[in-house]
């Protein structure tokens, strides 16, 4: 039995605690802030969101490498189309029974927040600035998640956790503001909006994941956007350029198999098991993993402040993984 919310969530995340109530409070527990992981299911819990994050720390370069040949809004309009027939095609072939109606206001935000607000935020700051920068922005989501995660579910993390992801934080934001002057740039602000619709849409896939497999979660999320997905490919390839090549078809395929799916997929099995705000922080990693490859795969410099930023990130991710909820 999950505690009363003390909290009090508006808009579709109210719709979505009045749908998940009754069925959380006679399944299984949601995977919230505070859950404690199974012990049996810990480690792997960990590995699949492991997993995820490192899925999802090749989307920005895979995503610069998309833009050399599509336009903004045909990237990423194609990116959620192919990875619904994807996506679909699993749901069918294994005859997944549609969801059912409470389920889906919690399904339209992670739709709108995951599959539609993040990928179209991020690309469109991707037009002005580097994926190393915006990897490092985007090292702000596991805090930003567990924030969501505390108020949608009313319960609170411990002081040490808290600390700990507040000092992380800390660090991912010293570390973009020195890479930019100690200013914020047009991409930056969209970097930032999408860390809220991305934490929304992880706190909703999260709590549905442990009410469903979560690669239905994200399934269904992206077939639901199918419809709008497909019109908004037409009109964006008829109104931008394209220039076909190697790397930025093979940009496309990354960003909608595996960051969209496949990420999606293991990264809320993850949160499934080792609860919304633990797995947040394993996404600390994240920016640090999308230097690397921004370097290898795109010949970005690297800032000398990178290597203790990497430091004093992974010290903060040991910190919140013992840290008690």
């Amino acid at each position: 039995m999950r505690a009363k919310n003390s909290a009090t969530p508006a808009g579709p995340i109210a719709a979505a605690d009045t749908a998940l109530r009754g069925t959380e409070e006679r399944a299984v527990p949601p995977a919230d802030a505070t859950a404690p992981p199974v012990r049996s299911g810990a480690r792997q819990g960990t590995l699949l969101a492991s997993l995820g994050v490192v899925a999802f720390s090749l989307t920005f370069p895979s995503t610069v490498w998309g833009l050399e040949s599509f336009g903004p809004w045909s990237l990423v309009a194609l990116r959620s189309v192919l990875a619904a027939v994807v996506a679909g095609g699993f749901l069918l072939a294994l005859r997944v029974p549609l969801p059912e109606r409470r389920h889906l206001a919690p399904l339209l935000v992670v739709a709108g927040g995951v599959v539609v607000g993040f990928p179209l935020l991020t690309t469109l700051a991707l037009r002005t600035t580097t994926a190393s920068h915006a990897a490092v922005v985007v090292g702000l989501l596991p805090l930003t998640t567990a924030a969501f995660a505390a108020v949608r579910t009313g319960r609170r993390p411990s002081r040490t956790f808290w600390a700990a992801a507040l000092t992380g934080a800390a660090v991912v934001l010293a570390f973009t503001l020195g890479r930019n002057g100690g200013a914020l740039s047009e991409g930056d602000l969209y970097l930032f909006a999408a860390l809220l619709v991305c934490a929304a849409g992880y706190t909703e896939g999260g709590r549905l994941a442990a009410l469903m497999p979560g690669w239905q979660v994200i399934g269904w999320a992206l077939v639901l956007c199918l419809p709008l997905g497909a019109a908004a490919a037409v009109f964006a390839l008829m109104a931008e350029p394209v220039r076909l090549s190697v790397q930025g078809v093979g940009g496309l395929l990354w960003v909608a198999a595996g960051s969209t799916f496949f990420g999606l997929y293991v990264w809320y099995r993850g949160m499934a098991a080792i609860g919304i705000a633990r797995a947040s922080q394993l996404q600390l990693a994240q920016p640090l993993l999308t230097l690397v490859w921004s370097v290898l795969l795109l010949a970005e410099p690297l800032s000398p402040a990178a290597p203790v930023a990497a430091v004093a990130v992974l010290v903060c991710i040991a910190v919140t993984q013992r840290a008690r909820v």
